[in-house]
This record gives C-alpha cells, structure tokens and sequence, in this order.
C-alpha cells in the first residue's frame, strides 16, 4: 500500500505534466486553418465591417485566413448559438456588442447563457450615439427637451432600430435618469427609424454620430447632446447627456467571444495580437473618422467589463418592461 501510493501520485503528476504540455502545443501552433469569426448581426453594420477589418489584420500576422460568416437574426441570437455549439478550441470566435449583456436580462430563456457558455476574448472599440430631434420639435437644448418631456408625459416619442438594441437602451437610460416619460417605437432596424425621424413621424432618436452628424448639419434634424464620457470629436461643440442629467454613459460596443473551455493559451494569443492591431496609429486613425474608439484589455478585465455590463443594464431592462420581438 504504501508503494502504491506514490506511484499514483507520480502518475497523476505525469498526467498533469502531459495535458499541461498538450495544450501549451496546442496554442503554439495556433491557428494552423482557418478561423472563422460569426458575426450574429447583418452584413453592412458595424459589426459586420470591424469584424472584416480584425480578421483581415489578424490573417496577415498569423498567416492563416481569418474569414468572417454573417449569421444574423432573432436579436443576435441564431448566430450566437451557432459559436455557443461550437468546439472550444479557438477557431470559432463571436463577434459581439451591448446587444448581448442586454439580453441576458431581456431575453432570459435563450439557449446559452453568456457568461457561462462564452469566454471574453477583447474588447474591439466604441462610438457614441447622438440624441437628435425633428427640426419641429420646440427643444432647442437638452434642458429645454427634458422640460417639455416632462409637461407633456407620454406625448413625445422616439424611434430606435429595435427592443434591446443600445439605441433603444441609450433612450431607456435616458428615461431613467432624467425622469421623463417618452413613448418608444420600435423598428425593424435603423433606417426605418431614421427615416421617420427625418420625416417627422417621430419626434427623435439616439442614433449613430456618424450618421446623424451630417444630417444634423444640413438641418434635417437637430442634434442636442452625444452620449459618451466626454464630447465627442467629431461633434466637440455638442454637449454630451451627462452635462445636463449626471451619471448618464451609453455606447455601443464591440468585442470577440470564444467558446467555453477554449484554453487560456489560446485567448491570451488572440488577446495580445487584437491589443496589437487596436493600439497602430493607422488603426486609430481610421476609426476615429468613423468615429470609433478602440478599446484595450487584458482577458480578466474584459471578463470583468462583461459582467459589469450585464449588470448595469438589467435594472434598466426591467424597468422599461421591455420584451424580447
């Protein structure tokens, strides 16, 4: 017996040693094929068109074709679950974005659960959003806007590209912390909603700063604050939301997911050459006439982001009473 013992010991070792050495091959020979990055969302957006531009840069630094598959549908749902059934072994990634960390509260009986069935890779980047009103909307301010909402409850409006999008939450948050009551219409994307807004169907909407700041300019609606931290720079003489109503930030995000269990080894690569690509001058400068920001972090602290994302937005969802289409 007291042989036996430490032969077992020995053995369990050896098997440690093993799988230890296994994977750190695994990971240093990735890729060796192609990896495919699912993007749940339709072809065009800016998921679709950050998703093309990282795999383009990752194939040339790893020297393997990176190669994007759209996938969208039910609220990024059919392309999420695709990645969530998937092998855990690096050569499937999700592109996601706020949209997710929204739905886990809005959509609770999905067929995975993100932060069980996914690991944080990075974060991509960031835009804000800009609030615009029709030009017949009698608000020439935010202030002034938030005045009127709350003499008239109920009566104002505004578009957004769909139930659980960040321009639906962008205006919930807003409802929110500047106490007002503004009727949502929902659309099946954002050109319908946009379309209405210049139209004059509906009173307003947060919708991209690049899109709205050249209609904006040539007075088809009126731009009133951005969404971010601080002002934005393609619109620096635009206040931001958080000027007039304290503690307000709402962006849409990006980031890369993997399966769960993909090896650390893994996600590190991956998570080193994505922090490569986002922090190149060129990189920068390109996405910030887009009018997005890059963002950087380290696996745990994207994993910390994620949660925290989560759970800023669950009491928003709730208290909108909003329900998944």
């Amino acid at each position: 017996m007291t042989f036996v013992r430490p032969v077992l010991k020995l053995l369990a070792a050896a098997a440690v040693a093993t799988s230890s050495a296994g994977a750190f091959a695994q990971a240093n020979a990735y890729p060796n094929h192609t990896v495919t990055i699912v993007v749940p969302f339709a072809a065009g957006g800016p998921a679709d068109i950050y998703a093309r531009y990282l795999a383009q840069r990752l194939g040339a630094e790893f020297k393997q074709p990176f190669v994007v598959d759209d996938r969208p549908g039910a609220g990024s749902i059919i392309g999420t679950s695709v990645v969530a059934k998937s092998p855990a072994d690096g050569y499937t990634l999700l592109m996601m974005s706020n949209t997710h960390t929204v739905n886990e509260t809005l959509v609770p009986n999905k067929p995975f659960k993100l932060m069980e069935d996914f690991v944080g890779i990075a974060p991509v980047n960031y835009s804000d959003l800009m609030l615009v009103v029709h030009p017949s909307v009698p608000a020439k301010t935010l202030p002034e806007l938030i005045a009127l909402a709350k003499s008239k409850p109920g009566k104002l409006n505004y578009a957004s590209s769909g139930t659980g999008t960040p321009y639906h939450m962008a205006a919930e948050l807003f409802k929110h912390l500047a106490g007002v009551n503004i009727t949502h219409i929902p659309y099946k994307g954002s050109s319908g909603a946009r379309t209405d807004v210049v139209g004059g169907q509906v009173d307003m909407m947060f919708d991209a700063v690049t899109t709205m700041a050249p209609m904006a300019k040539e007075g088809k609606v009126r731009g009133l604050a951005t969404s971010g931290k601080t002002r934005n720079a393609i619109t620096p003489d635009l206040p931001t939301v958080a000027e007039s109503v304290p503690k307000y930030e709402a962006t849409i995000w990006l980031g890369l997911m993997a399966p769960k269990g993909t090896p650390p080894e893994i996600l590190n690569k991956l998570n080193s050459e994505i922090r490569k690509i986002v922090a190149q001058p060129d990189v920068k400068a390109n996405w910030g006439a887009q009018g997005a920001v890059p963002m950087s972090m380290t696996v745990p602290q994207f994993q910390q982001f994620l949660k925290d994302d989560i759970a800023k937005w669950a009491p928003i969802v709730k208290a909108s009473g909003a329900k998944a289409d």
